[in-house]
């Protein structure tokens, strides 16, 4: 549980934290756009793309739990400003290498370990990142508060692509490696001038594989919070034929043109944008639960409808609400972790919550993408918003979520 009882200014720390982790973020995101690119330019290789998109996942899989646990045990605020050092470091080193190594594998092998890297630190960041805002944030705004910040995270997922385009356009790799080491110099220095309030029930001293079996006993032996984190291990396996497999359908279905890849790319961060929006002004019903079904209700129902539109513009629409109601079901379930888990367990159990997300979003690129051609992306479509629809009757007559 939290803490309602903040010191005075608590709205200054929040939006401070919130915007030194979205500069980091933004660098963060063009660098991993950016490798992803310059492999696919390079070598026309889905072989080496697909290597760079698991090294941006697996790692970050493997050691989310481990980074929640460390999350509980030790400072938050040193904890993610270490992973944005890492991340720098790795960064850094690739900077003065790349004119020495020779274009081909031996770049893209080197490219590939420091991909590794930031994942490893990014595992770690983001558990005690979602653990940190309970400590800056009274209970009763954290649903505000997490909706800006998804708001917030959405612009920059959807200026980066933009950025990296007008980079690449200019400039090249290097430079875009840059960047992402200056803007994790000045996360890191906002965050660095800023004094998270005391966290509560630290176990520095207790044993390690005491603190692991603690929080998987936690999360799974707590039945809310077993059954959110695996909603939302389901929910992001579910989002990815209408989201993740958006530009495969428009190409397919309305034609292939950048502009209509580009407009579906953009639909999608806008309506993700405006759902952060609208729950940083709303702050959902009173009950969560209600919350949580109004979102899983709209997200199924408008899957199915992207699946079934046979018209680009009403398709658009469409993809922007869905990113809206994918944003609401993401605050809604991160704001009831942070509202009915113990101050002293959070970290692990958003250790648990990145590592549902590491793992179900490339299993569901896996599944789904080979799906895709043998099976109409329309009915795989529609068939992840059935799946949905299902979650949300099965949140909607639980007794425990309804009364939360």
């Amino acid at each position: 549980m939290t803490d309602n009882r903040q010191p005075s200014g608590w709205r200054k720390r929040a939006l401070l934290f919130l915007t030194s982790q979205c500069i980091t973020l933004f660098g963060s995101t063009l660098v991993q756009m950016a490798l992803v690119w310059y492999a696919a330019m390079e070598t026309a290789s889905g072989g080496w793309v697909a290597a760079f998109s698991v090294c941006s996942y697996l790692p970050q899989f493997l050691v989310s739990f481990l980074g929640g646990v460390w999350a509980d045990r030790y400072n938050r605020k040193a904890l993610i400003i270490g992973a944005d050092v890492l991340i720098a470091c790795a960064t850094l080193a690739m900077i003065p290498a790349l004119p020495h190594i020779p274009s081909g594998p031996a770049l893209l092998g080197g490219l590939l370990v420091m991909s590794l890297l930031r994942s490893l630190g990014a595992g770690i960041q983001a558990p005690a990142v979602n653990a940190a805002i309970p400590q800056l944030v009274p209970e009763d705004q954290l649903m505000r508060y997490n909706g800006l910040n998804a708001a917030m995270q959405s612009l920059v997922n959807f200026a980066a692509p933009a950025a990296a385009g007008a980079v690449f356009a200019v400039s090249d790799l290097r430079t875009t490696l840059i960047i992402d080491v200056v803007t994790a110099v000045v996360g890191t220095g906002l965050l660095s001038c800023l004094a998270l309030p005391g966290q509560r029930g630290t176990r520095e001293r207790s044993p390690l594989l005491a603190d692991i079996r603690a929080g998987v006993s936690c999360a799974f032996s707590h039945r809310l919070a077993g059954r959110l984190l695996v909603l939302y291990g389901l929910v992001t396996f579910f989002c990815v034929p209408g989201g993740y497999l958006a530009g495969l359908f428009v190409r397919r279905t309305f034609g292939e043109t950048y502009w209509h890849l580009t407009a579906v790319e953009l639909a999608g961060f806008a309506g993700m944008i405006a759902g952060g929006v609208l729950m940083s002004t709303w702050g959902g019903f009173r009950r969560r639960g209600r919350t949580l079904t109004a979102g899983l209700l709209a997200f199924g129902v408008l899957a199915a409808g992207m699946g079934l539109s046979r018209h680009f513009v009403p398709y658009l629409g469409l993809m922007a609400l869905y990113g809206t109601a994918l944003t609401v079901v993401q605050t809604a379930i991160t704001t009831m972790l942070q509202e009915h888990t113990e101050a002293d367990m959070q970290g692990r159990v958003f250790g648990l919550l990145s590592t549902m997300y590491a793992g179900c979003l490339p299993l569901g690129m896996a599944i789904f993408g080979p799906l895709a051609d043998v099976v109409s992306l329309r009915w795989i479509m529609a068939g992840a918003g059935g799946a949905i629809l299902a979650a949300a009757a099965a949140v909607g007559t639980d007794h425990r979520m309804r009364a939360v």
